[in-house]
């Protein structure tokens, strides 16, 4: 490792806080004008008043240096894993199966923890009124359940989503729809049905965790059909458990019904 190699990860590092710094500023600030449009809302009508592009504008800063943050941090990781490389050369390699090295450079939002704070944040508020796939601990049960559930609110400030089971399970002592309360890390979104562009693709082998066809409930499963030739075909999927005659059954399930199986994920 030379002086200079060092030298050029230490700026990208200072670049690094930089960013970070100006998007705190930048994040105080949106949530100063939420407070003075929360307090005076009426102050949009006047004329003249630019609260509102005002807001706009801050946003788009916000997604500026949120994309800033991302590439700068995807070069320093870069730099570091090639010096990395490098220092290694003279020992045995790990060796990368195909199915690893394909999940190590997908990119979805399915794992949110990944991104920055404010990206993060980002994506949570986009998530109200849609529907997302939620670890829940159903009311009478202490095991965690994976349900299909609508985002109602998210909570800046305590990180926490307010979400709604609309169609609970028969063995739910109450009638009705359920709400609960999960943070972040409870949460995974679902690719859109309308846009497969940032679908991810999941290799023949891979676990996911997928809806179960005619029920809201998401269970472990392994693709049996990919790569898929079009990002809108539906994948072929093998259920843990789903025994039928001695052997798994084949099932069909739509692209936007799954995502990627969680880390120590327990069912």
């Amino acid at each position: 490792m030379s002086l200079s190699d060092i030298a050029d990860i230490l700026e990208s590092s200072k670049k690094l806080d930089r960013v970070r710094k100006d998007q705190e500023l930048v994040l105080v600030e949106i949530n100063k004008m939420h407070m003075k449009l929360k307090a005076t809302p009426e102050m949009v009508e006047k004329p003249g008043d630019t609260s509102l592009s005002d807001l706009k504008t801050l946003y788009i800063r916000a997604k500026e240096l949120s994309e800033n943050e991302e590439n700068i941090s995807t070069s320093l990781s870069n730099k570091l894993d090639a010096l990395l490389s490098s220092e290694s050369s003279g020992q045995p390699r790990k060796r990368i199966e195909g199915n690893e090295l394909k999940k190590k450079r997908m990119k979805t939002h399915s794992d949110i923890s990944r991104l920055s704070l404010s990206r993060r944040l980002e994506i949570c508020l986009g998530l109200k009124g849609e529907q997302v796939a939620a670890r829940v601990t159903p009311h009478n049960s202490d095991k965690d359940e994976w349900f299909v559930v609508k985002v109602i609110h998210f909570n800046k400030e305590t990180k926490e989503f307010e979400v709604l089971d609309e169609e609970p399970g028969d063995d739910e002592e109450a009638i009705g729809q359920r709400r609960y309360k999960l943070p972040m890390s409870s949460i995974i979104p679902f690719p859109k049905r309308n846009d497969a562009s940032n679908a991810p693709d999941f290799s023949h082998g891979t676990h996911v965790l997928a809806v179960y066809p005619g029920t809201t409930a998401l269970y472990k499963a392994t693709v049996v059909n990919g790569p898929r030739k079009r990002k809108t075909d539906d994948y072929v999927l093998e259920f843990d458990d789903d025994e039928e005659d001695g052997a798994l059954p084949q099932r069909r399930v739509p692209f936007h019904k799954v995502v990627p199986l969680p880390q120590g994920h327990r069912q």
